[in-house]
């Protein structure tokens, strides 16, 4: 049960899904607010906090969803959807929403399976850590997840550099046999201009393996610029 039936929620927004196999579709966002996970490249530090003035009555929130009817393609993102205040709003909001004919996507930092919780979700994107960001990188996690949600998810990961490319290429060649589609996102961080530079060099280091990767530029930064929030 959700306490005081209340939801961390940073924004609700409707815009094309910017990153990932499902980019230029049009999605609405669920932001939950609230994050410890700490990414040093974050582009969302605005969302870390627990700030109580987020908090928003889950009615409320159904109803912010459904004004936007017909789209009914949800992704829930953040912050982290996954740190254990916000997962009992995660899992309510959508065992409401589900019949009435919605899909739900989850962004997921890539530090912790719920099963339960993504058992609800028609789709996935699992990053992993690379280690521009800072933040360690848990084998065993990503294992569990593609042992049984492979058939449903994407991985994904921020390479910023040579060495964000070659772990993350060291981390896709352990994990080869599982069917599914791994994805590079070029670091496009805030304040900078689009890194022709950097992506052509992670093209050009994907071909030289015979392309194991989906490269794909976060479309909303490309359109928008890296600062400009809720596209």
């Amino acid at each position: 049960r959700v306490m005081n039936e209340n939801l961390y929620i940073n924004s609700i927004y409707k815009a094309t899904e910017g990153e990932g196999l499902f980019v230029g579709t049009p999605q609405l966002f669920v932001r939950f607010q609230g994050c410890l996970i700490g990414c040093v490249n974050c582009d969302s530090k605005d969302t870390w906090s627990f700030d109580e003035s987020s908090l928003s009555p889950f009615d409320n929130v159904v109803k912010e969803i459904q004004s936007h009817s017909p789209l009914k393609r949800i992704s829930i993102t953040g912050g982290d959807p996954l740190h254990p205040k916000n997962i009992p709003g995660v899992s309510k909001l959508i065992k409401e929403l589900k019949p009435q004919g919605y899909w739900f996507n989850l962004e997921a930092a890539g530090t912790r399976v719920v099963e339960d919780l993504f058992e609800l979700f028609d789709f996935i994107s699992f990053d992993v850590k690379t280690p521009s960001t800072k933040v360690k990188f848990n084998e065993v996690v990503l294992e569990k997840m593609l042992l049984k949600f492979h058939h449903k998810m994407q991985v994904k990961g921020v390479v910023e550099d040579q060495k964000d490319f070659d772990f993350y290429q060291s981390v896709r060649s352990k994990f080869s046999d599982y069917k599914t589609t791994w994805v590079i996102t070029p670091a496009f961080n805030n304040e900078e201009d689009l890194p022709f530079k950097r992506v052509d060099q992670i093209l050009n280091w994907n071909q030289s393996l015979d392309n194991p990767f989906r490269v794909i530029l976060q479309q909303h930064k490309v359109i928008y610029g890296a600062d400009k929030k809720n596209v």
